[in-house]
Parts: structure tokens; C-alpha cells; sequence
């Protein structure tokens, strides 16, 4: 149990919204005071939480941080109105809807001592978390790539950015999470197919900055959902299915070779599989677990503002490579 009960408001009720707020009912410690929500009907405020129309009247009824889950173009007015007002905030990714709304947004917290974070959830993935434990060992000696593989029908719900920002972000921090690196460079090529201003596909490239190569194939396209990151090393591949949590491994093989004609090749063979048992923990759950230990002062595990900065900064390289056709290097200089 926790020391202090705090006081929570949540801004958005749309799909991932409604899932905050069934975390927040039921968090330890924590009490779910408002949902601010102009358009949504009173009947659908979660029981026992007041429905009011803005974070302004949110904040007037003296709350300790708020989860924003308001559509990405919202997240700048409305982080920083919470800044101001001295209220911490967990803010779903992406950050914001541009690098430069989402460093003002990790400065105006950072200048005020307040806690923030990005609701990257992947990172609270079981398997992801295995995966990046068992990385750090070194269980998979040099990383050489990561591919992700993350597709899926097209969301109505998502109408103000792309497959890029709204999808590609997970992959773009999960990545930097999982080996450790930042991304160096960025080559992507993207179509729309779905009748909309923005993307529905991305195919892209990374180059990291210990030389590993990340791939990421993202669409809104696929009639059936898979979200899958294979890591590739000196010793084998960890392969993770974060719909399912899974995590398995794919050992190098030992076995030497007798055969004249190959044994002057150098390569891998195929080994030992092993599919480990992980305790399977709701994400978003751990994920606001870890925010509320970040507000009380307890040490946690949470994605900073400035991390949720860099990965949108990624995503726009991602979307300038596509729209030039070049390589795009930190910093935006296309080659």
C-alpha cells in the first residue's frame, strides 16, 4: 500500500483514454478525481469521477498530476497549461506533434522540478522487458539489428498524424531502449492509401550509434495485427511478440562441419530455441505503477520528456527522408 492517497485527473476519454481510467480506478494510492472531456457524454465518466470540459477546471479541483490522452495535436497547450500550473503529467505518445512542441514541453517541466513522462508503454511490455534484461547481460553478445515488424488495420480513431507519429514512435524507443543507442541516421520511404492527408505506411531504415542496423516496417494497411521485434547478435536472436508477451531465443549453432565444399564459409547455423516463461503484467498497469512511485519520490522507471523528445525528433527525420528521398542525419541534414 502507499503512503499518500493522490489525487489524479485524466484529459481524453477516447479508446486509450478509457483504458487510463480503468488503470486509474483502480491504482493503489491513487484517486481518479475528474475526466476533462468537451465532447464526451456524462454517462461515460468513470463512477465516482466528475466530467468537466477543460484541464483548466481540471486543476481547479486541486489535483497532484494528470494523464493526457487528448488527440497528439492538444498535447503542447494542454502539458503546458498543466506546467504552469505545477501539475505533474504522464503524456501519451507521441510527445507532441512536432520535435520543437515536444522539447518546449520537456523544458517547461524540467524548469519547474515537476515529474513527466511518455506513455511509451512497449517498454513495459513483459517480453520487451526480458528481452532488454537479458540484452544487457550481454546474453546475445554485439547487437547487429533490430527489425519490427508492426501492422494492423487502419484506427478511425487517429486523425490528426500519421502511421509515423502515432505508430512508429513505439518502434523508434523501443529500439533506443532495448540496445542502448541513439539513432544516427534515417532513411525511410512512406505511402498513403487510405484517402488521408497523412501516411498509412513506412518502411525505414536506421543506422545506430554503435553500428547497429535497425529496420522498421510499419502500416496501417494489414487486415491482422502483429507487433514483433527480432534482435539479432553475435550469438543468436531474441525474437518478441508483444500482443502475446512472448520472448524467444534463437541460440547460434555449435556444430562443426565436415563437409569440404562448405567448411570454408563463414556463417551461422541453426541452434538451440528457447521460449521463456515470463510473468505477464499488464503494461499500461506497470507503466502507471511506475509513474505514481515517480510523483511520491520512490525510485522508478519512467520515460522522461526528453527521451519522448528525441524519439519524435526520429520520427520527423523518418518523414523528411520520405519526402526527399535522402538519408537524414541527427540534426536534419538530408545526404
Amino acid at each position: 500500500m502507499t503512503d499518500k492517497q493522490l489525487r489524479a485527473g485524466l484529459i481524453g476519454l477516447g479508446a486509450m483514454g478509457r483504458n487510463h481510467a480503468r488503470v486509474l480506478g483502480a491504482l493503489d494510492g491513487v484517486e481518479l478525481v475528474a475526466v476533462a472531456d468537451p465532447i464526451a457524454d456524462k454517462s461515460s465518466a468513470p463512477l465516482g469521477a466528475a466530467l468537466v470540459d477543460g484541464v483548466d477546471d481540471l486543476v481547479a479541483l486541486g489535483i497532484d498530476y494528470a494523464v493526457v490522452a487528448c488527440p497528439t495535436a492538444f498535447h503542447e497547450p494542454v502539458g503546458m497549461a498543466l506546467a504552469e500550473a505545477g501539475v505533474h503529467a504522464l503524456i501519451e505518445k507521441p510527445l507532441a506533434h512536432t520535435a520543437e512542441a515536444a522539447s518546449r514541453l520537456a523544458e517547461a517541466f524540467r524548469s519547474r522540478g515537476l515529474v513527466a513522462g511518455v506513455g511509451h508503454i512497449e517498454r513495459f511490455n513483459p517480453a520487451v522487458v526480458s528481452m532488454r534484461d537479458r540484452l544487457e547481460a550481454g546474453e546475445l553478445g554485439e547487437i547487429l539489428q533490430v527489425s519490427t515488424r508492426r501492422q494492423g488495420p487502419f484506427p478511425g480513431r487517429i486523425a490528426d498524424v500519421g502511421v509515423v507519429k502515432d505508430l512508429a514512435t513505439h518502434d523508434i524507443d523501443l529500439t533506443s531502449f532495448v540496445t542502448g543507442q541513439s539513432y544516427l541516421s534515417v532513411s525511410a520511404r512512406t505511402v498513403s492509401r487510405s484517402g488521408r492527408e497523412h501516411e498509412d505506411m513506412v518502411a525505414a531504415v536506421g543506422h545506430l550509434e554503435k553500428g547497429a542496423i535497425a529496420n522498421h516496417s510499419v502500416n496501417w494497411l494489414s487486415p491482422f495485427k502483429e507487433r514483433t521485434t527480432v534482435v539479432t547478435g553475435d550469438k543468436g536472436c531474441f525474437v518478441a511478440d508483444t500482443l502475446t508477451a512472448d520472448l524467444t531465443f534463437y541460440a547460434n549453432g555449435v556444430v562443426d562441419t565436415e563437409w569440404e565444399a562448405i567448411s570454408n564459409f563463414r556463417g551461422v547455423s541453426e541452434g538451440d530455441m528457447i521460449r521463456y516463461a515470463i510473468r505477464k503484467r499488464e503494461p499500461l498497469l506497470v507503466e502507471h505503477e511506475q509513474f505514481r512511485d515517480a510523483v511520491l519520490g520512490r525510485p522508478s522507471d519512467i520515460v522522461d520528456l526528453d527521451r519522448g523528445a528525441a524519439t519524435v525528433a526520429v520520427s520527423e527525420m523518418m518523414l523528411h527522408s520520405a519526402a526527399t528521398g535522402k538519408t537524414v542525419d541527427v540534426g536534419g541534414e538530408g545526404r
